[in-house]
C-alpha cells in the first residue's frame, strides 16, 4: 500500500476509535462502518498493524479494537536468562526494560505489545509491561534431553527461554539423558504449567563431535543444504568461460594479476592488479562476475536472498551459493580465465582516485598467494620466499606504498581504525578445540584491505552520481548521550573527547584511538568506542558511513558470499549496457528496500551464531585448563563482578562473590568495585593474574577467580 494512502487511512480510522459511541470494535465491524468491500480487508489489517506499532490503539484479548489507554508499542521481546527483558521497537533508538513480573507469558523472540509507563531522560530508560503476545517468534528450540520413566524434559540451550519443556514419553522420539535434540513447541505453558513439546530431531549426543556446533546451526536456523533446484540449477550454468561471455568484455588477461587471501580460502572473489604510470598508480579491483551465473528471479537468486550472506563457524561454512559455483566456476582460480566486473582507478601520489572506470572485463590469475607470504617478501625480507616469488616482489613492493597512501588520507579525514584480533579456533579431528590463535592484521591483510575500501568508495560515489537505484552500506552518527558517557569514562584516564551539541566527528575518535596506542588501557578504550558506535546496516539511502568518515560507500567486493554485493553488480550492469530505463529504475526502487532489510537481518544472524561458537570453543578450550593461572586484563565491571581478558582472547568473569577480605561496592561513575574497607579496587584495563575456576560450555562462560599470588 501506498505510504500516503497509509496514512490517510490510519488518521480514519484512528478518529473511528476515538469516538466513544463506537468504540471497541472488532475488525469486520470498522470495516462495515467503514464501508470497506471483502477484497480490501487484508488492506484493513495492514493499517491496523500499523496503528498498533505506534501504540496509538490497541487490542483486546477477543480482538477488539480501541484507542490505546496507556503510550502502547508493538515490537520484539528480548529475554534475560535472570527473567527481566527488553522489547525492541523498530524505529526506536532505545530499549524498553520489561521487568519480570510484567513480562507476563513472552518469550524470546516473541513480538509483543507494551504499555509503556515511563519516559527516558537522566539516565532513566523507559519501563513497560507486555500487554499483549502479537506473535510467537520461536517454534523450535535445540534442547538437551533429560529422559524419566515416564516422560521427559528438554533443557533449552539458549538459557533466555527460561523454562524446561515437558515432553510426553510418546513424543520423545526415543531420545535418551544426553541427546541434543530440536523441539518444536505445542504449548507455550502459563504461570503455572510448563512448555509442552514434542522432539522432531536427534542431533545426536552432547558428546558426539560436531554435534555442538549442529545445535547452534539448527538454533540459528541456518540452511544447510541446498535445495535439489538449486544445486541442479547451479551446476547446469557452472560452465567454462566461452568465446561468447568474453564477448563484449575489456579483455585484461595481459595484465598483472594476484589474489591474495588466507591459506585456506577457497571462495576467491576479488583479483587485484597495480602499475605505475607517470606520477600515478593505476589500481585495478576485479571482482568474480557472479551475477553471469546468478540470474535475477532464478531458484540460486531467491536461495541466495533468502541466505543473505554466507556463515563461518569453526569447523564448518555455511555458502551462500553452492560451492561449484563459489569454489568453482565464481572463484578467481590462478590460470583460468575468469569473468569479472572490474573498478580501474587511477591514484595521485595523495591517494586521490583522480579518475576511474568500471567494467565488464575478463582476467586470468598469475598467481594465488596467501596473507602470510607477502607478508613474508614485504615485513619480513625472506629470502627464499622472494627468490620463489621473483618476478612478482616489485607489484608487491608498489601495494606496499600505495597502500600507505590511501590509509594516510583515510585517517586526515578521520577514519577510524580499529585493530582488534580476531581468534582463529584451530580443531583436533573430533573437533575439540587445540589452539587459540589471535591473528593480527599484518601488511597483507592491510594491503587487501586498503585496496578494497577504495574501490567500494568509488563504487558507492560514481553510482550515488548517477542517482541509480542502489543498495549503500550505511553507518550513522552516534548517539550523543553514549558520546557523552564514553567521554566521562576517558576522562578518569586523562583522555578527552571533544563533541558539539548534536554529533561528534569521527576524527575526534580516530584521535582518541591514536592516544592510546600502545597503553595498557588501549584494547579496553577501543571496545567501549566501538560499543558507543551504532550499528552498520544496508539501506537505499546514500547516507554516508560514520566509521569510515566518507558520504559514500557500499559493498561491492564480495559477491560469492554477501548479497548486497550481488545486487549491487546486477545494477552496475544494467546500467553500462544501457538498460537502466524508467521500467527497470522503478523496479529496483521496489525492491531494494526489501533487499536490504533481509540483509541486515541475516548479517544480524551470521555474527551472532558465529560469537556463539567463538564461545562454545572458547570454553571448551578452557575446560582443560581448569586450575591453571594467566595474565589478563579487567575488559568490563558490573555490580556482580568484573570480566578478564587473557591474551588468547578469552573473556571470564570474576564474580564479586569470591573476593575475599572485604566487601567490594559497584561504583558506576569510574567503572570500578571498590572495596568498602581496604579501598582495594577493580578497575577497566587494569592487569590482574586469574586462575581458571570453571567453563560451562552449555552456558559459553568461563569463570576466573583472582590469583592467590595476585597482589
Amino acid at each position: 500500500m501506498d505510504r500516503e494512502i497509509l496514512h490517510e487511512r490510519m488518521k480514519t480510522i484512528y478518529r473511528l476509535l476515538c469516538d466513544e459511541h463506537y468504540v471497541p470494535m472488532k475488525a469486520k465491524e470498522i470495516a462495515a462502518v467503514l464501508n470497506i468491500p471483502k477484497q480490501q480487508r487484508g488492506e484493513l489489517q495492514e493499517v491496523l498493524a500499523a496503528l498498533l506499532a505506534e501504540g496509538k490503539i490497541e487490542v483486546s484479548e477477543r480482538g477488539s479494537y480501541a484507542k490505546a489507554s496507556t503510550q502502547s508499542l508493538v515490537g520484539v521481546f528480548t529475554a534475560h536468562p535472570r527473567g527481566f527483558g527488553f522489547v525492541t521497537v523498530e524505529g526506536e533508538e532505545s530499549d524498553i526494560f520489561i521487568p519480570g513480573s510484567q513480562v507476563n507469558g513472552a518469550f524470546h523472540k516473541d513480538t509483543v505489545q507494551v504499555s509503556v509507563r515511563g519516559e527516558e531522560g537522566h539516565g532513566r530508560r523507559r519501563e513497560g509491561a507486555v500487554t499483549r503476545i502479537v506473535a510467537r517468534g520461536v517454534s523450535h528450540i535445540v534442547c538437551t534431553y533429560e529422559r524419566h520413566k515416564t516422560f521427559g524434559f528438554a533443557i533449552p540451550d539458549d538459557p533466555r527461554f527460561g523454562r524446561d519443556i515437558f515432553i510426553p514419553q510418546e513424543r520423545s522420539r526415543g531420545a535418551v539423558d544426553g541427546h541434543k535434540v530440536v523441539v518444536e513447541l505445542t504449548s507455550f505453558g502459563d504461570a503455572g504449567r510448563k512448555p509442552e513439546g514434542k522432539v522432531v530431531e536427534i542431533l545426536g549426543h552432547v558428546n558426539d563431535p560436531g554435534v555442538d556446533i549442529l545445535s547452534v546451526v539448527r538454533a540459528y536456523e541456518l540452511p544447510e543444504q541446498f535445495p535439489e533446484k538449486v544445486q541442479n540449477q547451479a551446476e547446469r550454468v557452472s560452465r567454462p568461460v566461452s568465446d561468447a561471455d568474453r564477448a563484449d568484455r575489456k579483455d585484461l588477461r595481459g595484465w598483472q594479476t594476484v589474489t591474495i587471501d588466507g591459506e585456506d580460502a577457497k571462495d576467491l572473489d576479488d583479483a587485484v592488479t597495480l602499475t605505475r604510470e607517470g606520477d600515478r598508480y593505476r589500481l585495478g579491483v576485479h571482482i568474480a562476475d557472479v551475477t553471469n551465473y546468478v540470474q535475477e528471479r532464478s531458484a540460486l537468486d531467491a536461495e541466495a536472498l533468502r541466505r543473505g550472506t554466507s556463515v563461518y563457524l569453526a569447523d564448518r561454512v555455511i555458502p551462500m551459493l553452492p560451492h561449484v559455483l563459489s569454489n568453482g566456476i565464481c572463484s578467481l582460480n590462478a590460470g583460468e580465465d575468469r569473468l569479472a566486473l572490474s573498478c580501474i582507478m587511477t591514484i595521485d601520489d595523495k591517494g586521490e582516485v583522480v579518475d576511474h572506470e568500471i567494467a565488464e572485463t575478463v582476467i586470468c590469475v598469475d598467481r594465488r598467494m596467501s596473507y602470510s607470504s607477502v607478508k613474508k617478501i614485504l615485513e619480513d625480507h625472506d629470502e627464499e620466499e622472494c627468490r620463489r616469488y621473483e618476478e612478482f616482489v616489485p607489484l608487491f613492493e608498489r601495494m606496499q606504498k600505495l597502500a600507505a597512501i590511501l590509509r594516510k588520507r583515510r585517517m586526515r579525514r578521520g577514519s577510524i581504525d580499529f585493530d582488534f584480533p580476531e581468534t582463529k579456533i584451530c580443531l583436533d579431528k573430533e573437533g575439540h578445540p587445540v589452539r587459540l590463535e589471535p591473528s593480527e592484521h599484518n601488511v597483507a591483510t592491510r594491503i587487501i584491505e586498503d585496496f578494497m575500501l577504495a574501490a567500494n568508495e568509488t563504487v558507492a560515489q560514481d553510482c550515488f552520481w548517477q542517482e541509480l537505484p542502489f543498495v549503500y552500506r550505511t553507518h550513522d552518527t552516534p548517539d550523543p548521550e553514549k558520546i557523552k558517557k564514553l567521554g566521562i569514562f576517558v576522562n578518569h584516564f586523562g583522555y578527552s573527547i571533544h563533541a558539539g551539541q548534536e554529533e561528534i566527528h569521527p576524527k575526534e575518535l580516530q584521535k582518541l584511538l591514536q592516544r592510546i596506542k600502545g597503553q595498557p588501557e588501549e584494547a579496553l578504550i577501543a571496545r567501549l568506542v566501538l560499543r558507543s558506535m551504532k550499528q552498520a546496516r544496508y539501506g537505499t539511502a546514500g547516507t554516508g558511513h560514520f566509521g569510515l568518515a566518507t558520504p559514500y560507500y557500499c559493498h561491492f567486493t564480495s559477491p560469492i558470499r554477501r548479497y548486497p554485493d550481488l545486487q549491487i553488480h546486477r545494477i552496475i550492469k544494467d546500467n553500462l549496457r544501457g538498460r537502466m530505463h524508467d521500467e527497470r529504475r522503478a523496479h529496483y526502487e521496489k525492491i531494494l528496500p526489501e533487499v536490504a532489510r533481509q540483509a541486515s537481518e541475516r548479517e544480524r544472524v551470521a555474527d551472532e551464531a558465529e560469537r556463539e561458537v567463538c564461545k562454545l570453543k572458547k570454553a571448551e578450550y578452557m575446560e582443560a585448563h581448569i586450575g591453571e593461572t594467566y595474565e589478563g586484563v579487567i575488559s568490563g565491571v558490573t555490580e556482580w563482578g568484573f570480566y578478564v581478558e587473557l591474551p588468547n582472547t578469552v573473556e571470564g568473569l570474576v564474580h564479586v562473590t569470591t573476593l575475599a577480605g572485604d566487601f567490594f561496592l559497584y561504583r558506576e561513575e569510574t567503572c570500578e568495585l571498590v572495596g568498602e574497607r581496604t579501598g582495594v579496587s577493580y578497575q577497566l584495563g587494569q592487569p590482574v593474574r586469574v586462575t581458571v575456576a570453571g567453563a560451562d560450555r552449555l552456558l559459553r562462560t568461563v569463570d576466573f577467580v583472582v590469583a592467590e599470588d595476585a597482589p
